[in-house]
């Protein structure tokens, strides 16, 4: 492994204390070994609605997985390996683009990630009601539609993820660790699906290894933008690598053991829920293309019904799973960038028992309330909420826009000379992350215009940006230290 680079090497004087510093000067409770690192890179990376968007494609869907897994996800691996051992600290991204390009770009890359974050966590708690209800079924229905039982079970949720982002991972990981087991628990379901077709001698069509080219229609484009990012995430644990073991080896080693179980996740998962829609000659169901494939598997049978609910229930878990140790990284990023003293050091305090930042977890939990509150307040805060969500993943574009960048144009943070073959697959990296930022500014479904949907889209992007360049600025002129 290279020698860590001195503060002096890649550190602009005008920055003050490194969070490289900062981090081991607080004492960050270590938890996180090489298991908990595998379960959690699955927790992040695979989403149970992907499978439904690529089978949208037909049978391209192997070949369109394997090309995204080509240009994006693997660029993502080689990125992050590289980053991450010669800078395994708490922060990930946001310190490797602040020691790559300075401190405006490294707080804007925060800045996104963590606004991606509070987004994406407001949106999972918001879909827990209706999750819900249709596990029960039909006598449930009742339940997204009100608000007082809705608002009141999303307040006691969101009030548990508080507690156990403050307890810290040292009870966090154990639910994260149960989520990425119940995903794969429900992908493992869904892929021996066509083997009790195969079984029972149904006409099913499981062929995940066909190769075919897809549509050059609009929607299909739009489409292709949304799986080359699906596979996206696996630089989130860096943002905990000062709570890891031993991050400068796990790390690494939990993207080479997770990334084949991705891949047979994504590729056979999709393959199963495309050969029943076409047995069934049914829609698919965007949103929950998992509980209906293997309703469509296995009939309207007690056994059936019983195992779509029990399904559900694993994506319900799955979901609070991932909006647990989404938390995680949106309470540390405000913390390193206090210890590099780009916002209030108040963002960086600690609690003295969990060593985790009780601050920055209150602050986010109030911004994510406040957002469930909007979607829950009438047509149009319900509509401005979903354009947030949709811009949401722009946000995290951009950021990996940054951390493709990085071993081309940032190669003062490496302490050796980054291989040619590793500056060519992030320039892959970067202008793949490109085309999908373009492409979802266009809406993948029919019922969406596109010009006034990718105003929206774009808008919004580039107003939190503002926002957030605009509050660094004012600290930092406050400061008397301009930052460039």
């Amino acid at each position: 492994m290279p020698l860590m680079p001195s503060p002096s090497q890649n550190q602009n004087p005008d920055q003050g204390p490194s969070s490289a510093d900062a981090s081991s000067n607080h004492h960050l409770s270590r938890q996180l070994t090489l298991r908990d690192l595998v379960l959690s890179q699955v927790l992040t990376v695979v989403g149970s609605s992907w499978v439904g968007l690529a089978a949208g494609l037909g049978h391209a869907q192997t070949l369109v997985w394997l090309f995204a897994f080509a240009v994006f996800y693997a660029p993502m691996a080689v990125a992050v390996y590289f980053l991450n051992r010669e800078m395994p600290l708490e922060g990930g991204l946001y310190v490797w683009a602040r020691r790559s390009f300075g401190d405006t770009v490294g707080f804007l890359t925060a800045w996104n990630i963590w606004a991606y974050g509070i987004f994406v966590i407001a949106f999972l708690l918001f879909q827990l009601p209706s999750e819900f209800a249709f596990m029960i079924g039909p006598s449930a229905a009742w339940i997204p539609d009100n608000h007082l039982v809705v608002l009141t079970s999303l307040a006691v949720l969101l009030t548990l993820l508080t507690l156990s982002a403050i307890r810290g991972l040292a009870l966090g990981k154990w639910i994260h660790n149960i989520s990425g087991i119940a995903m794969m628990t429900a992908f493992a379901l869904l892929i021996v699906a066509p083997l009790w077709a195969y079984a029972h001698h149904a006409p099913i069509h499981f062929t995940p290894f066909e190769l075919h080219f897809p549509k050059t229609d609009p929607t299909s484009l739009a489409l292709i933008g949304q799986i080359i990012f699906a596979a996206g995430g696996l630089e989130y644990i860096a943002i905990m690598a000062g709570e890891a073991k031993s991050p400068s080896r796990d790390i690494g080693l939990s993207i080479l053991i997770a990334s084949p179980i991705i891949v047979v996740m994504f590729i056979l998962g999709t393959a199963s829920v495309l050969a029943f829609h076409e047995l069934t000659h049914s829609t698919i169901n965007y949103i929950a293309p998992i509980p209906q494939t293997l309703r469509l598997a296995f009939g309207d049978s007690a056994v059936a019904t019983l195992l779509a609910r029990f399904v559900i229930l694993l994506l319900q878990i799955r979901i609070l799973g991932a909006a647990s140790f989404i938390f995680t990284g949106v309470a540390r990023l405000p913390m390193a960038a206090g210890w590099d003293h780009l916002i209030p050091a108040w963002f960086s305090r600690l609690h003295p028992r969990y060593r985790t930042p009780r601050n920055s977890i209150v602050f986010a939990t109030v911004l994510i309330a406040a957002l469930i509150v909007l979607g829950s307040a009438g047509v149009h805060a319900a509509e401005a909420f979903n354009v947030l969500n949709n811009a949401s993943t722009e946000f995290y574009v951009l950021a990996y826009l940054v951390m493709f960048a990085i071993p081309i144009l940032g190669l003062k943070l490496f302490a050796r000379k980054v291989p040619l073959w590793v500056s060519l697959l992030c320039a892959i990296g970067f202008l793949s992350t490109l085309f999908t930022f373009l492409l979802n500014a266009y809406p993948f479904d029919t019922a969406s215009a596109p010009l006034p949907f990718a105003a929206k889209i774009l808008g919004t992007t580039l107003l939190v940006n503002l926002l957030g360049y605009a509050f660094y600025r004012s600290r930092s002129l406050r400061q008397g230290t301009p930052r460039l």
